[in-house]
């Protein structure tokens, strides 16, 4: 709490400024017009007492209840959120459009001070009741805002630091906003504009899902100029109805397209803002809704590349085959995909390497955290590949394999003669090779400490002096680094730099073990094509999979990969049978708990006729159903997917729910 002292100073100050505009100047614009708004239009004084506006119980619940979905939606990006700055002291918080809070998400010894603060659920916190701060001025301005410190505008919130992210409906409308708050906020602005940052791509995200959901009859056009970019977030969205016209556009779409607003889209004919008829798009959705393709805008010819997503109302039947307009040729250009075979179809997975893209293509350092065997270096060569410098080099550096008195000489480089048996001409070292490409990091906990100091005056300094060199090369770095151990509990015992730490963690993405994919049955199609020998085509009888489906895979993907190289060298008749896997394997699985006793078993018949992945999948689904309890909330947080994706499984397979 402030002092009565400092409140009057600050009350002073921010009456001052208001008066006096050129003195404004000092402060940023959004601050200055929050300030006036609240001592000009609504009359309040920045010294007066906290007297915090609270909901009653039934109208927060009713306001909970008028968001859906869509607060699902949004907790389960808190939640990725507050992982993603845990322990740093913010709580992340949703409000409605009216600065109500719906949901916090706060670290259980930090819940008295934020309470203290007045952040709890309910409490009104736009501008007429609380002044200048991150969740009310984001509504004010309609645009993201950082609010710090004494930049508030009541004296008793100068201890807080607020980052507000507007999250919009399809018209561009505040639908609710997304902020983090810190109670005891440090002067470090630098800490906080990575956090806004992370809070900006969060409410986009969720803005973005919100616009998928508010259309489930219509086309969806996914759109954007670089085609790794099409299904991430920055992508532009278009929705058409049956008739050909957009209904909706979201802000990515206008901005692509150049368009002054939603009015000169919204209510057009598809047709006059691409050079391809709705019949088109039609047909299109419905023989190769996945595929990415090229097409061109009406208005300046400009190449952007698409997919199109079907109606959830669609008939499944085959369409007729495409046509294509023959003005326009640029639907019938090849194929162009960008999805990533190793980062797979797991929700984690997918959410993480999209949060990564974002962040990695603006050169924000990676840290991946994740138990042995992930697929560390896999997801960083997928971050690589998407990058803008995926021509430039991928280098990696498993600092942990290294022996320890040859790290910083593969690091940093050395020149002729620097040390005794190095090699004559010298060599550049791994950081300098990456320069412009990507530098990847992996095992940093292994690192030295000694060697960590030079690496964070690398990171800091963008330039590397060679082992017995005065002559400083200047380098273009892109930095993903990796480990088994929790480098944030490392840094904290002292056993990692606190500062290298900080600047390695743009953000921290924690990669799933095998066993608690969603894509188990994927992967393992995906690696077997990679593992089999050349010409041949080695398939897998489903007994064999449902085994491997069992399995909790201890060594995660590299176990995965070592079991199928092996028994796609033994198998015969390039067929994968129970016979052909490793015994630990079959004996672990033997041990698992028979199937439940209610009716959700099939006669082996049926499932020989299931495709052999339906078929794992049901197992899969009814083993963890059982394992819950048959707990629908538990078992889609278990499999890491939503509740309502979990029924749609459940109504696939015909999976009958118990009473």
């Amino acid at each position: 709490m402030s002092s009565p002292a400092l409140t009057a100073s600050h009350a002073n100050r921010v009456i001052s400024l208001v008066q006096d505009k050129a003195r404004g100047r000092q402060v940023a614009a959004h601050v200055t017009s929050s300030w006036s708004r609240c001592l000009n239009e609504y009359g309040i004084e920045p010294h007066r007492m906290r007297d915090t506006a609270v909901l009653e119980a039934a109208q927060l619940r009713e306001r909970q209840q008028g968001f859906g979905e869509l607060l699902g939606v949004a907790k389960a990006e808190m939640e990725s959120l507050f992982d993603q700055i845990s322990g740093s002291g913010y709580a992340v918080i949703l409000t409605d459009a009216d600065a109500a809070i719906l949901h916090t998400i706060t670290d259980p010894t930090l819940k008295r001070e934020f309470r203290h603060a007045g952040l709890w659920h309910g409490a009104l916190w736009d501008e007429r009741h609380e002044g200048t701060n991150g969740m009310g001025t984001c509504i004010a301005e309609k645009r993201a805002v950082t609010v710090h410190r004494d930049e508030h505008f009541m004296g008793y919130n100068i201890g807080l630091c607020c980052a507000g992210a507007p999250i919009l409906d399809a018209h561009g409308e505040i639908l609710a906003v997304l902020d983090t708050s810190s109670a005891h906020c440090g002067d470090a602005r630098s800490i906080h504009r990575h956090t806004m940052a992370l809070v900006n791509m969060s409410a986009r995200l969720i803005s973005r899902c919100h616009f998928l959901r508010e259309f489930p009859d219509a086309h969806v056009l996914r759109f954007h100029s670089r085609p790794e970019f099409v299904g991430l977030l920055h992508e532009g969205l278009l929705a058409i109805d049956g008739d050909g016209r957009i209904v909706a556009a979201n802000d990515a779409a206008i901005e692509q397209l150049g368009h002054g607003g939603r009015q000169t889209l919204v209510g057009q004919s598809i047709e006059t803002a691409f050079q391809f008829t709705f019949a088109a798009l039609e047909a299109r959705s419905h023989n190769d809704s996945a595929t990415i393709w090229p097409i061109r805008d009406v208005v300046r010819g400009r190449r952007f590349f698409a997919k199109v997503r079907v109606p959830a109302n669609a008939m499944r039947a085959p369409a007729s085959p495409l046509v294509v307009n023959p003005m326009h040729p640029a639907m019938s250009n090849p194929r162009i995909e960008v999805s990533d075979r190793h980062v797979g179809t797991d929700s984690r997975m997918k959410h993480n390497f999209a949060c990564a893209h974002q962040l990695f293509s603006r050169r924000v350092p990676i840290l991946l955290q994740g138990a042995t065997g992930t697929g560390k270096e896999a997801f960083a060569k997928a971050l690589h590949r998407a990058s803008a410098w995926s021509d430039k080099p991928f280098v990696a550096v498993n600092c942990g394999a290294i022996p320890e008195p040859l790290i910083e000489s593969e690091l940093f480089g050395y020149t002729r003669g620097a040390f005794t048996d190095a090699n004559r001409e010298g060599r550049p070292g791994k950081i300098l090779q990456s320069s412009g490409g990507t530098l990847f990091l992996d095992e940093i906990g292994d690192m030295p400490l000694s060697l960590q100091t030079r690496l964070l005056r690398v990171l800091e300094e963008r330039e590397i002096v060679p082992l017995g060199s005065d002559t400083a090369h200047p380098v273009d770095l892109h930095v993903i680094s990796a480990s088994h151990h929790d480098i944030r509990q490392m840094s904290q015992s002292n056993e990692f730099r606190m500062d290298l730490y900080y600047r390695l963690n743009g953000t921290t993405l924690y990669l799933p073990a095998l066993r608690d994919r969603e894509d188990k049955a994927e992967l393992i199609h995906v690696i077997l094509r990679e593992e089999s020998p050349e010409d041949e085509i080695v398939q897998i009888r489903p007994d064999a999979l449902r085994a491997m489906l069992e399995y909790r895979w201890p060594g995660n993907i590299r176990e995965l990969r070592n079991v199928l190289r092996t028994a796609a060298a033994l198998c015969t008749e390039n067929t994968i049978r129970p016979s052909n896997l490793p015994q630990e394997l079959l004996d672990e699985t033997q041990k698992a708990s028979a199937p439940p006793e209610i009716a959700v078993a099939e006669p082996v018949e049926a499932l020989g006729a299931r495709a052999p992945l339906d078929s794992a999948e049901r197992a899969a689904l009814v083993r963890e159903l059982e394992r819950m309890r048959w707990n629908i909330t538990h078992t889609a947080e278990a499999l890491g997917i939503s509740r309502n994706t979990l029924y749609r499984k459940i109504r696939k397979h015909d999976i009958p729910l118990a009473d």
